[in-house]
């Protein structure tokens, strides 16, 4: 039976599947939030008790399952944590870095409702800044109060501080030897989610509470650890489409109805959904010119909320989700293609200067060793007599 590694080798190590799955997920997201920018609270609530419920719950843990599997890749690929950070950081912070920027010093002074001086000196002028170190904020002073949905300028970022938690925790488990030790990579997300779940078991007396909308974010860095924990038994776990077809089934009925009464079935899903994501990355189909060039799911990822929020703003009669996705489809693609050729992929060739650093780091320390070996053998051999 094929493995989830021969299928790896069989793509050359790049499997295409990856990069389609990252755009449909990016823009499944901005279908989701159409509609919440759309009509607001009441209707995005509604939609979630609909058919739909079971997809629109799947996206976040298929992004970070799907995330778990290619940073542990990368993870294998560094010969020192300090490069897996340095290349967690390079990804992570000059998109969102300019996001912020952008949104705070663009965006806020066109809409904001307040004078120009009364904007910047605002406290949540000064608040919202933080996001660029992962402390996030959502709102800007003056913006989008009078949109269908809450005044956010930015209500995707929510996730951000759970994958910088998920880099941490997987820093972590390489530290204390789980890729020697694959067992502890596939036990620590059976962990989490038992604390997580007797933790919500000690907080309601004994009951576990259903989740109204999005998943919760420590479900999110289940999903990742699930995701890692795959990549560890990559050669193991078979590339089967049966096995897909019932862990894709049990998934769709776990979010259908458990997610919403509250169930230890809800427990069960990250596993699951993490292997139908998988599996889907590594089916290898011929990839378009758009695909094969750039990676444009982080930046539809970080400019469409704010994108959509800002058009609901001027042009209200646009609120229908159809109209909103006509429109602000075409401008969040035109800012990921400039974040993308701007600013991620410059900072992204910067990996050349990481691996340089990092073989002059194990250069010194192998001499440094070698130096102390010497040392320490001279001092215990006997001297030649005189």
């Amino acid at each position: 039976m094929i493995s989830f590694l021969d299928r790896n080798e069989q793509a050359g190590g790049r499997s295409s599947g990856f990069d389609y799955l990252r755009i449909i997920l990016a823009l499944a997201v901005m279908g989701a939030h159409s509609v919440a920018t759309s009509y607001g609270e009441e209707v995005d609530y509604e939609v979630w008790k609909t058919p739909l419920r079971p997809f629109l719950c799947l996206l976040l843990p298929m992004f970070f399952a799907l995330s778990g599997y290619l940073v542990a890749l990368s993870f294998y690929r560094s010969k020192t944590l300090l490069k897996f950070l340095s290349l967690r950081i390079i990804r992570i912070y000059p998109a969102l870095v300019a996001e912020t920027v952008l949104s705070a010093f663009v965006l806020g002074p066109l809409f904001t409702t307040l004078t120009l001086h009364d904007y910047f000196t605002d406290p949540l002028f000064k608040q919202y800044m933080l996001n660029m170190f992962g402390d996030v904020h959502f709102f800007l002073p003056g913006l989008f109060d009078g949109n269908p949905y809450y005044p956010l300028v930015n209500a995707q970022l929510w996730t951000v501080p759970y994958e910088l938690l998920c880099y941490i925790s997987l820093a972590c488990l390489a530290t204390i030897g789980a890729l020697r030790y694959r067992v502890l990579g596939l036990i620590s997300p059976i962990l989490l989610a038992s604390a997580y779940c007797f933790t919500r078991l000690y907080r309601h007396g004994g009951e576990l509470p259903g989740h109204n909308t999005a998943v919760p974010g420590p479900f999110l860095v289940i999903s990742f650890l699930c995701g890692v924990a795959i990549c560890l038994y990559r050669e193991k776990l078979p590339h089967n489409l049966g096995v897909f077809l019932v862990c894709a089934g049990i998934s769709i009925f776990i979010y259908s109805d458990s997610v919403a009464t509250g169930s230890f079935a809800d427990y069960i899903a990250p596993f699951t959904v993490a292997y139908c994501t998988i599996y889907l990355g590594l089916t290898n189909v011929p990839r378009i010119r758009l695909i094969n060039s750039a990676d444009y799911s982080y930046g539809i990822f970080l400019y469409h909320f704010s994108i959509q929020q800002a058009i609901m703003h001027s042009v209200p009669w646009a609120r229908q989700w159809y109209l909103n996705l006509a429109i602000c489809l075409p401008i969040t693609v035109v800012f990921a293609v400039a974040s993308w050729h701007s600013v991620e992929r410059p900072f992204l060739s910067l990996r050349r200067g990481i691996d340089a650093l990092e073989d002059r780091y194990l250069e010194l320390w192998a001499r440094g060793k070698r130096t102390a070996l010497t040392l320490s053998y001279s001092k215990t051999r006997p001297h030649a007599p005189d």
